[in-house]
């Protein structure tokens, strides 16, 4: 479960809950890439799951990477059903779980039917590619961070899309790495993937960016809105109310330069 930021829409996080295992499902949220100098248990960015009935939610934190690749930090990950990982900077992240036990296990939960969710720079962590990696500013699209936890592999993903203005930012990675598919998400909007695929919910809209096949009338990004679906396998999108019908010949899309 992807999510552009600003999370606001109690569907994204109930569906969180739901693809979890439930309210009592163990779920384990990650506040590291806001920056603080200390997390604990109280973390505020949890309150949104416990307003939604969860009731089993570990607060787990680092900056080390050597701490993070012990055992005794990765125990509530291996209980745990959902992870999610708040906002702030992305890099932090990579610097704190990349290539640790830690990631090892957002692999394993993954593999046993767990949900991985992200907001903001909880987003662009789960892409191969690291977007706005860089640890001096956040406009830098391609920094002196590049590799994210590749859930989704040869994909790099921008968050806070239209709120921020940023839907023509992920040009620069795709002409730069054109074998990568970008996705942007805007606020309160999330992609929720299963296996190739996933369906856009919330309130805006995902935009996909992708040298190898492009939607006619030719573009350089379009728009799926809620409800659609899109299949990273094969890069093509649909909506269901047309069953497997490809975008591209469904009027009214809202299509961008």
């Amino acid at each position: 479960m992807i999510i552009g930021g600003a999370v606001r829409d109690r569907e994204i996080v109930e569906r969180i809950i739901d693809l979890a295992g439930g309210p009592d499902a163990p779920l384990v949220v990650i506040p590291t890439a806001g920056g603080a100098s200390h997390y604990d248990r109280y973390w505020k960015g949890q309150r949104m799951f416990k307003d939604a009935g969860a009731t089993d939610i570990t607060v787990l934190h680092t900056y080390d990477p050597k701490v993070a690749d012990t055992d005794d930090f990765v125990a509530p990950l291996r209980r745990a059903r959902g992870v999610f990982f708040g906002g702030g900077r992305q890099w932090r992240l990579a610097d704190a779980y990349l290539n640790t036990r830690t990631h090892t296990e957002l692999l394993a939960l993954l593999g046993r039917g767990g949900v991985i969710s992200g907001s903001s720079a909880g987003a662009s962590i789960m892409g191969s590619y690291l977007v706005r990696g860089d640890t001096q500013t956040n406009t830098v699209m391609m920094g002196d961070h590049v590799e994210g936890f590749a859930l989704l592999k040869n994909v790099g993903i921008d968050q806070h899309l239209l709120r921020r203005n940023r839907q023509f930012d992920l040009l620069e990675v795709i002409e730069s790495h054109p074998e990568l598919l970008g996705i942007g998400i805007d606020e309160n909007t999330a992609i929720v993937v299963e296996g190739d695929r996933f369906e856009v919910i919330g309130q805006s809209y995902a935009v996909i960016y992708d040298n190898q096949r492009k939607i006619q009338p030719a573009g350089r990004f379009y728009f799926l809105a809620p409800g659609d679906r899109y299949d990273m396998g094969s890069r093509q999108a649909w909506r269901p109310a047309v069953t497997h019908k490809p975008l591209e010949r469904v009027e009214k899309v809202p299509w961008e330069r």
